[in-house]
């Protein structure tokens, strides 16, 4: 008999993930690679259960005999020279979502020659924080997942409590990637964290790329997979519970101070009881078909923006104009950023200031933008550049 529904969906996600990464560092592969030097073996059927707690996996080279020595002589053994397997790191809070991608990352990693790690970081925004990183770190190694890692950071003020915690949270991991040298780092987010991050974005005003939520595959050279995205969180906490895996609850998630908190424990219900079933999945389908305008009004921007450049690369106010809004406003923004304002505190309202200079022009005056940078017209030019 096969395992449980939820613990075949979570695996299945996860295999067409680590599938992905494969093709990527091969685009020649079309077969399951056997286990590479320092990759753990694939367990045998029967062991799909969870170690009991306290057990530590262990793998032994097997002896070789005098025979064995005298065939190899001095020469190399053959997998002495081949690449090194790529490592695949979990994100790992302890909660359900997380663990159950731990597990499935487990289970499913070393049939494709894959080497699976674990981080957990440690935000020090709770008493005791660091014994339950540990914690979390011991369950990681009991899955047989190495490295297995904590990490302690210090949580800043910047954009409020949950986006300093998300930013340095990210910094750690990018930092743990380059120390272990990680191919790619699985998130545990889900079907319900995207529905959750699209009402955000709607409920800031934000344009059609916020509302495109979390994108599968994010950060530098695509670091950073999201294999829970069409799964239900339900789906991951009922894979805990048939493993018997342990899980925690973090208490922020149910703090009503925390934004997203209250969106999850009550807005979204309130939307379904108003609405009926089925919010979190449209809110989903909404994300993805965001997703996909707003990757081709980038598209068409990046595009365009050249041929609305003079020689010297200023751009045209009059051929500004004649663009799509859409397109146009992607042009103002990757100039603002180019000449030096920060992404993240570059908002609508500033990209309408400089629309304004091109579209309702009445001899007004510099724009001012974050990272000291000033956006005017001259001579049917528009000019941004530092201050």
């Amino acid at each position: 008999m096969g395992p449980h529904p939820a613990v075949a969906a979570i695996r299945l996600a996860v295999r067409r993930v680590l599938h992905d990464i494969l093709t990527e560092q091969s685009p020649a592969h079309d077969t399951p690679r056997t286990p590479a030097r320092g990759a753990a073996r694939p367990c045998a059927p029967d062991a799909e259960r969870v170690p009991a707690p306290g057990t530590r996996r262990s793998l032994a080279a097997p002896a070789r005999t005098p025979h064995d020595q005298d065939r190899a002589g001095s020469r190399p053994r053959p997998d002495e020279d081949a690449p090194q397997a790529p490592l695949v790191l979990v994100a790992c809070s302890g909660g359900a979502d997380s663990m159950a991608l731990a597990s499935a990352l487990a289970f499913e990693a070393p049939k494709l020659g894959i080497r699976a790690g674990g981080i957990t970081v440690d935000h020090g925004l709770q008493p005791g924080s660091d014994l339950r990183a540990d914690e979390v770190v011991l369950r990681l190694t009991e899955l047989g997942l190495s490295p297995a890692e904590s990490i302690a950071v210090t949580v800043g003020r910047d954009g409020g409590p949950e986006a300093a915690a998300r930013d340095a949270r990210y910094a750690a991991l990018d930092s743990a990637a380059e120390r272990h040298g990680a191919t790619a780092i699985l998130l545990g987010h889900t079907r319900d964290d995207q529905a959750e991050t699209v009402l955000l974005g709607l409920a800031r005003g934000s344009g059609i790329r916020s509302l495109s939520g979390m994108a599968a595959v994010s950060g530098a050279d695509g670091r950073y997979r999201r294999p829970f995205l069409h799964l239900d969180r339900q789906t991951a906490r009922k894979a805990c519970m048939v493993q018997s895996l342990p899980v925690w609850d973090d208490p922020h998630n149910a703090d009503p101070a925390y934004t997203r908190s209250r969106l999850r424990h009550e807005g979204l219900p309130a939307l379904e009881k108003a609405l009926g079933k089925g919010v979190v999945e449209a809110l989903a389908r909404t994300a993805q078909l965001s997703r996909d305008d707003a990757d081709a009004l980038d598209a068409w921007a990046s595009q365009a923006e050249a041929s609305v450049r003079d020689a010297s690369g200023l751009l045209e106010c009059a051929k500004l104009y004649a663009l799509p809004p859409a397109v146009r406003r992607r042009i103002l923004r990757r100039a603002a950023i180019e000449a030096g304002a920060p992404a993240g505190s570059l908002f609508a309202r500033h990209i309408e200031e400089i629309d304004r200079l091109i579209t309702g022009w009445r001899g007004q005056g510099a724009i001012n933008l974050p990272g000291k940078v000033v956006a005017q017209r001259q001579g049917g030019r528009l000019v941004i550049r530092q201050g």
